[in-house]
């Protein structure tokens, strides 16, 4: 069950938040110092040149990865003070994925993809899949293998996926980034129509402008700190 977050708090905060890495002799500060809340229902865009961070700092607001100093609570739940193995079963009741090269498992069937979320956390009844793939018109799909399908066809298995099971928080790291134009303007109006119908907050790393024109607000990190707006996005 996910945890319900109190009134008027935000889904997500961060709070001195840094993350460095040791290169050799050297010690690269990626993250340094973020403050930052978001919104429950919220949809957030996250822009910056490539190497500013932005894949870190979803790695460490999911608990892939920890940080060197600072607070990420989720619902209320600190989870930098948390066990790996509590961290993973975080993850897998409240966390969605979606990233840019599907990460599909190409040995399961696109409905074996879309509930695997599902029976990780002991949930067998496959209904919810079946309904969310008729939705996004993959019904007829279902039996397949993930090369038998579309770039778009794969990306709209994904956000299934992301889906399914209910997660308070949906991340993802440029999910148009290896569609073309036409089909990622199609998959951001089906992803935004479902995430905002479903009442979820979204963060959404992104090179393009006219992604983080679905978003409600815009960030940008650059030499590791985050601000609010496009400066420093690199479009």
């Amino acid at each position: 069950m996910n945890t319900p977050v109190p009134p008027n708090a935000p889904l997500i905060s961060l709070r001195g938040l840094k993350k460095s890495f040791r290169e050799g002799e050297r010690i690269r500060e990626v993250i340094q110092g973020v403050d930052a809340d978001f919104a429950d229902g919220e949809c957030v865009a996250l822009a910056g040149r490539s190497g500013s961070g932005k894949s870190t700092l979803l790695n460490l607001i999911s608990g892939i990865d920890l940080p060197s100093e600072g607070e990420i609570v989720v619902s209320g739940l600190n989870i930098a003070r948390l066990s790996e193995q509590e961290r993973t079963l975080f993850r897998r009741k409240n966390i969605g994925f979606i990233y840019q090269f599907f990460n599909l498992i190409p040995t399961l069937t696109v409905i074996e993809n879309v509930s695997l979320p599902l029976q990780l956390n002991g949930n067998r009844d496959r209904a919810e899949a079946v309904a969310l793939l008729e939705e996004v018109g993959l019904a007829d799909r279902a039996r397949a293998y993930p090369d038998r399908l579309s770039g778009g066809e794969q990306q709209r298995v994904a956000i299934v996926r992301a889906l399914v099971h209910d997660p308070l928080l949906l991340l993802a790291d440029e999910p148009t980034g290896n569609l073309d134009a036409q089909t990622g303007r199609q998959i951001m109006e089906l992803l935004d129509r479902l995430v905002r119908r479903a009442h979820k907050t979204l963060i959404i790393v992104t090179h393009s402008r006219e992604v983080a024109g679905f978003a409600d607000r815009l960030l940008t990190l650059e030499a590791g700190h985050l601000t609010e707006g496009g400066d420093g996005a690199g479009w």
